[in-house]
């Protein structure tokens, strides 16, 4: 079993930023894919951003450019880097790692980011 941890959710005001992590561990297989999704109140979970062990990432339009999705693959830990936040991103953000030898999916729990002012 794969457990998966974020942190860094928080209260932001429209323009600021923050910065999330999550770690995936419990697991002597490797981390395939990592990455972002979110989920608003009333709305289906959607994806933020991925990130191979490649390197090779993918956004949503919504956040091209204004977030960054970083990977530590020895640490088996994403990073995302939310830039110029707005109202419409606030959701509850879960962080997604995929185990590579059978390609199952885990999530994390959630964390909050709310921007407001």
């Amino acid at each position: 079993q794969v457990q998966v941890v974020e942190s860094g959710g928080g209260l932001v005001q429209p323009g600021g930023s923050l910065r999330l992590s999550c770690a995936a561990s419990g697991t002597s297989f490797s981390i395939s894919r990592m990455g972002w999704y979110r989920q608003a109140p009333g709305n289906q979970r959607e994806l933020v951003a991925t990130i191979t062990s490649g390197g090779r990432t993918n956004y949503a339009n919504s956040v091209r450019g204004r977030f960054t999705i970083s990977r530590d693959n020895a640490k088996n830990t994403v990073y995302l880097q939310m830039n110029s936040l707005k109202p419409e991103d606030t959701a509850v953000y879960y962080c997604n790692a995929r185990r590579a030898v059978d390609m199952t999916d885990f999530w994390g729990q959630g964390t909050q980011v709310t921007v407001s002012s």
